[in-house]
């Protein structure tokens, strides 16, 4: 790729990784589902008005919007409000590749390559490795909201291949329109109407920058842009940068909030990494002429889009 997309596309990763610290510091403005809340609303619109309709029925989007928007993000916000520290949870949000590759499998009938099941096995045993030292020193149920908000958004990847949309970004648009109201039931349900009015009553500079770089820069910049590379270069070329958006979210995390992980989190951490490298290594000459249905290789979805409905934040993300 040449140097000006190379940089556009670490500049995204960098965004989607310091999006974890931002998410983490507007949580100190919003309880967490209305936080979510209004980040889909502001995605939605008015960018809704500004965009073509999705082009695919209305049965994917919304249940990409619910998948997504609802359980994802919604798992991701109160996982990290729990207390999950926000570099650990950059890096396990990123087990939607696994996830993604076994869906695909049992609904769309793609065989996985060797090499992906090998990195899956590797990814899971980080996992554990994880999962084992946060029983042992802190509370499980923020850890295991991060694995069901990466097990959400690897069925939202699969419906996107499902979907097959001629405009991602469309798509991505109107699916943001699902999310807000069942959000908002939600968190006048679980957090309280007297939550809800003092978030919105107190709101301050912090608390609207916060919301607008989850929204518009992470969410609609990072897709759109994501698109775009993925548009003039090759899923190979770009994917494996995905990489690097745990990398900037560790990072961030240690140098803007101190958090330091432990030895076994480390080297849980290492083996996620490595797991996830091995799964999107490309293709083979063999494996790449394959189309015949049920023996297709996968073709995975990054971290939060793709110009092709393949199967991250995603972090939107």
């Amino acid at each position: 790729m040449p140097a000006r997309s190379v940089a556009l596309v670490v500049l995204v990763t960098a965004i989607w990784g310091v999006n974890f610290v931002v998410i983490h510091e507007g949580l100190d403005h919003f309880p967490p589902l209305l936080f979510n809340a209004l980040r889909f609303a502001l995605m939605a619109v008015p960018a809704v008005f500004l965009v073509g309709r999705p082009g695919v029925p209305w049965r994917y989007v919304v249940g990409i919007g619910a998948t997504l928007g609802v359980v994802k993000f919604g798992l991701l916000f109160v996982s990290i409000d729990q207390g999950l520290p926000v570099g650990l949870s950059s890096l396990l949000l990123q087990l939607q590749v696994i996830f993604t590759i076994a869906f695909a499998g049992v609904v769309l009938r793609e065989r996985p390559r060797p090499e992906q099941i090998a990195g899956a096995a590797i990814a899971f045993a980080g996992l554990a490795v994880i999962g084992i030292d946060r029983a042992a020193s802190a509370p499980i149920l923020p850890f295991a909201l991060i694995v069901g908000a990466a097990g959400a958004w690897g069925v939202s990847n699969t419906l996107m291949r499902m979907a097959q949309p001629p405009d991602a970004l469309a798509l991505l648009v109107w699916a943001s329109l699902v999310a807000p109201l069942p959000l908002l039931g939600l968190s006048f349900a679980f957090e309280g109407p007297a939550e809800v009015g003092d978030a919105l009553a107190g709101l301050d500079v912090a608390g609207v920058a916060a919301l607008l770089f989850v929204a518009i820069v992470s969410g609609l910049f990072g897709f759109a842009a994501w698109i775009a590379l993925l548009k003039r270069h090759t899923a190979a070329a770009v994917t494996p940068f995905a990489l690097l958006v745990p990398v900037f979210g560790i990072a961030s995390a240690a140098l803007l909030l101190g958090e330091r992980p432990s030895a076994l989190e480390l080297g849980g951490a290492l083996l996620v990494c490595a797991g996830l490298a091995a799964t999107l290594k490309p293709a083979g000459a063999k494996s790449a002429g394959r189309g015949v249905r049920g023996r297709r290789s996968l073709r995975l979805r990054p971290s939060a889009g793709s110009a092709r409905p393949a199967a991250e934040h995603g972090s939107a993300r």
